[in-house]
């Protein structure tokens, strides 16, 4: 569903996307092409800053937005989903955030007030919270990092690692694709 938010803002869908008809899009949102996003997904731009102001919500080519991820921001602040990314089942992306191209962001995985630089991987129930993660870095499952986090102790992306986070980027462009061609048969 696609709906204004009370600012009046409506959410922008290349016609390569997919969005699921259960996912929710509300506000100042832009959808790049062949983007797939799941069932119960939930992006909402709709806070605005003390002056009126808001940052959009922007999701990057050929990236997939998966099944429950809830995408919200505080006070307006920018989220910005970069190409080629996945934001896999359950996971939340709250603002100010910003999520590097070539990313993978594991299930039930928590972000704020972070960036999470080009390539990197971080694995299922993670949180990273204030702080930075350098591009190519990979977290493995349940990593927690926080300001005090010592980043220098942080591998970077093992080769499977990559491979699974391509193949699953690969698997959900298809989707959006497939997805786009049978829409008019629900």
């Amino acid at each position: 569903m696609l709906r204004r938010n009370p600012r009046g803002d409506y959410p922008v869908v290349h016609e390569t996307a997919f969005v699921d008809p259960t996912a929710v899009l509300c506000g100042l949102i832009v959808v790049n092409e062949h983007v797939f996003i799941g069932p119960y997904a939930v992006i909402r731009a709709d806070e605005v800053d003390p002056d009126g102001n808001m940052s959009p919500i922007i999701i990057g080519a050929n990236s997939n937005i998966q099944d429950g991820v809830v995408i919200h921001s505080k006070d307006g602040a920018p989220v910005t989903i970069g190409e080629h990314t996945s934001i896999a089942h359950r996971s939340i992306v709250h603002g100010p955030c910003k999520v590097g191209t070539r990313v993978f962001i594991g299930f039930n995985s928590v972000l704020f007030n972070c960036q999470v630089g080009d390539n990197a991987v971080v694995r299922h129930n993670c949180v990273v919270d204030g702080h930075d993660v350098p591009d190519n870095f990979y977290l493995p499952s349940a990593t927690v990092v926080t300001g005090a986090t010592d980043l220098s102790k942080l591998d970077t992306v093992p080769e499977p690692a990559q491979a699974f986070s391509e193949s699953v980027r690969t698997t959900n462009v298809t989707l959006a694709q497939a997805y786009r061609r049978i829409q008019n048969e629900f």
